[in-house]
């Protein structure tokens, strides 16, 4: 009896309580948004908080403890000639990356919103996202084997003698090594292939947006496909490349397995946080050097701004 009793309750309860969140609209979107934005402000802000936190204070270099005297002395040392190095070096790199990726991207973007439907836009997707269903780990030390001396690379230019062509890459002094596993070139090239899906999906969504209406407005009006390209669609795929080029920038900037796995001793930003975080304990200096990249991303992100690139959602 009791069962009975209470079964027709329960669905008079969740009436009586969605009506009450029904004529308190605003409560019922705080109490949705009310997780979201805790952990927004806990885990993530508060995170970005005690780095900020840890950064002021100093190593002691005597007794190896942390010394909780406020002060800016980390973000001095950054101005150092080889931390200076390290910071150019990575951004260039970031830089690089980033403008390889968008000029390999845009075209397979373009093929994939514009030519493909159905079964065949669905086999471009899954070719796009395979890499990143395997292991980030497994896709690194499969380049490192591809790149070796003895590997795919110098067996293909062994092949075709053109060996030559490859030791003179090699031995350019900025991006040559003694093969490309150990070679600036190698760190770009994997760089560019493991990043590369981040920035196809964000201009492919920009360029399908593009209404087909303008197209067919500039032929209409006799524009040629190279000035329809410069004048329409290249400059409304811009935020599809200005979220893509985040992506992209951004990894590059904070990785540090890929330098450390394929490249020689030349250190990234990355790197450097890690070294001083893990075997040299000097957390302060790691946390002030992991600030680099979130005042870069900062800067980029106002000039994108600025210049009224609004990147796209995927």
């Amino acid at each position: 009896m009791n069962t009975a009793a209470v079964a027709p309750l329960q669905p008079s309860m969740l009436r009586r309580l969605s009506t009450w969140f029904y004529i308190r609209p605003r409560l019922f979107l705080l109490t949705l948004l009310a997780p979201p934005a805790l952990w927004l402000g806990v885990v993530y802000l508060g995170s970005l908080f005690n780095l900020l936190a840890q950064s002021v204070f100093r190593l002691d270099e005597f007794s190896g403890q942390e010394d909780y005297e406020v002060g800016i002395g980390n973000f001095i040392d950054l101005f150092r000639a080889a931390n200076l190095d390290v910071i150019v070096r990575t951004v260039v790199m970031a830089t690089l990356v980033t403008v390889a990726c968008a000029a390999i991207a845009f075209p397979i973007a373009y093929y994939m919103a514009r030519y493909t439907n159905g079964k065949t836009r669905a086999l471009f997707y899954v070719a796009v996202m395979l890499p990143l269903w395997s292991s980030y780990l497994v896709r690194v030390y499969a380049w490192k084997l591809i790149l070796a001396k003895e590997g795919v690379i110098g067996w293909v230019f062994a092949s075709l003698g053109i060996e030559p062509v490859l030791e003179a890459i090699l031995s350019i002094p900025m991006i040559g090594g003694s093969s490309l596993s150990f070679s600036r070139l190698g760190t770009f090239i994997v760089f560019v292939y493991i990043w590369v899906p981040f920035m196809i999906l964000p201009i492919q969504a920009a360029i399908e947006r593009i209404p087909r209406s303008l197209l067919e407005a500039s032929a209409d009006l006799g524009g040629h496909p190279s000035q329809t390209f410069r004048k329409v669609i290249f400059p409304l795929a811009l935020p599809g490349i200005a979220a893509g080029s985040i992506f992209t920038f951004s990894l590059t900037l904070g990785d540090y397995i890929i330098p450390g796995v394929i490249g020689n001793s030349t250190l990234y930003i990355g790197q450097v946080v890690y070294m001083h975080q893990g075997m040299a304990g000097n957390l302060p200096f790691a946390a002030a050097f992991s600030l680099v990249p979130i005042v870069v991303i900062a800067v980029y992100l106002t000039l994108a701004k600025r210049m009224g690139l609004q990147p796209v959602a995927t």
